[in-house]
């Protein structure tokens, strides 16, 4: 049984390079496909937002002399090529998916509208929302926030390489640990870097809760949405 009806899967761009130093890993894709494929099998509606990092990501381009609007577009971008590498991998698994993008690009994908989106997961696609929030100077942390809220999801997943939110970083810091569970003010007060603070506010605001999980463990996606105490859960 799955614990939520509608979530908001957040990707990380460079855990799609797997064991790669750039670009795309097919083999990770698959991975990604296959758990999002059990999810979606149990009826849960998912909508999903990847980040761009693998490829290209507009804050670092900025600090290498990119004007930061360009570069920020440069990013939107380079999310929009891994939300149609996914579609491509879901569509290889038989799960019918639906890229939207955040700025017109027909007919690369559709332009996002909240109802649009809700209509597609209801009629039993992955809707994957690409382009950020379709502004600079905005995350893609921040663009699964919105959309998080927009579509009125139970919940965000935010998969990352590690297993949840804990007191330090621990691939820094061997004497840090797990948080079970945390509130946003405690995120706030402890300066931790969970998500930027626009994305946390947005979702404290409107009282949407993350689980922060390892996403690149294959069946971890699963167990999350059975209601497995797996990850960190953050909430008001």
């Amino acid at each position: 049984m799955a614990k939520y009806k509608r979530v908001l899967l957040k990707l990380s761009g460079e855990s799609l390079m797997g064991e790669k130093q750039y670009g795309l890993d097919e083999k990770r894709l698959t991975e990604y496909a296959l758990q999002i494929k059990e999810i979606h099998q149990l009826g849960v509606q998912v909508g999903i937002v990847i980040g761009g990092g693998n490829i290209f990501r507009g804050l670092s381009g900025a600090s290498k002399g990119f004007d930061r609007v360009k570069g920020d577009q440069m990013g939107m971008l380079a999310t929009v090529i891994n939300s149609l590498a996914l579609s491509s991998a879901l569509g290889s698994e038989g799960v019918k998916s639906r890229v939207l993008t955040a700025i017109r690009m027909e007919p690369i994908g559709e332009f996002y509208s909240k109802w649009k989106a809700i209509d597609c997961m209801e009629a039993g696609e992955v809707v994957i929302m690409s382009a950020g929030t379709g502004n600079p100077f905005f995350t893609t942390d921040t663009g699964s926030s919105l959309r998080g809220i927009e579509i009125e999801a139970d919940v965000m997943l935010k998969g990352t390489r590690v297993d949840g939110i804990y007191t330090a970083d621990p691939e820094k810091d061997k004497t840090a640990t797990k948080f079970k569970e945390i509130t946003y003010d405690e995120i706030y007060n402890r300066g931790l870097k969970v998500m930027d603070l626009t994305a946390t506010t947005m979702c404290k605001e409107n009282n949407l809760p993350i689980i922060v999980f390892d996403m690149d463990t294959v069946g971890n996606l699963k167990k999350v949405i059975q209601g497995e105490e797996i990850g960190t859960l953050v909430h008001n």
